[in-house]
């Protein structure tokens, strides 16, 4: 008989661990390509009011301040727009569940639920849906933290 704490109880602890990991939900969308999304995310969350709307001047003259506001041709907004329209639809099924998820309104085991009502809410208008969600960076990396990923591994 296997004394405490031998490699009997950690072979089976590592089956279970692997079974674990097994029923853990597979991502159809890239890390790389969330982690560019949540860095966009935080660029356009920064953006302020449009605080004069036709300047009418150099913007080298108004230190640039303009690409700081919330204008409607922002080039922030048409490249998460861009990447998240060029995704298939199960990517950015995938993309509304990580947000889901990261809000609290489920969690790892409740994947496949989250992911169906994601399903039934499709219409086509991801990116209008997910920029209209004010915490939708934060909300990415708790989802990704529960999968047990970061951005950090990710190179620039």
């Amino acid at each position: 008989m296997p004394a405490r704490g031998s490699c009997g109880s950690n072979t089976r602890l590592q089956a279970q661990s692997e079974d674990a990991m097994a029923d853990e939900p597979t991502l159809s969308i890239p890390l790389e390509t969330i982690c560019f999304i949540i860095t966009k995310a935080r660029e356009f969350d920064a953006k302020d009011e449009v605080s004069e709307p036709d300047p009418g001047s150099n913007p080298s003259d108004d230190d640039m301040r303009a690409v700081l506001e919330d204008h409607a041709d922002d080039p922030v907004v048409a490249e998460i727009t861009a990447v998240i329209d060029d995704l298939n639809e199960d990517a950015q099924l995938d993309l509304v569940t990580l947000v889901w998820l990261g809000r609290g309104d489920g969690d790892l085991d409740s994947w496949g639920a989250l992911r169906g009502e994601a399903v039934n809410a499709y219409n086509g208008r991801t990116a209008d849906y997910l920029l209209g969600i004010p915490l939708l960076a934060d909300y990415l990396e708790e989802a990704l933290a529960q999968f047990g990923l970061s951005c950090a591994s990710v190179q620039d």
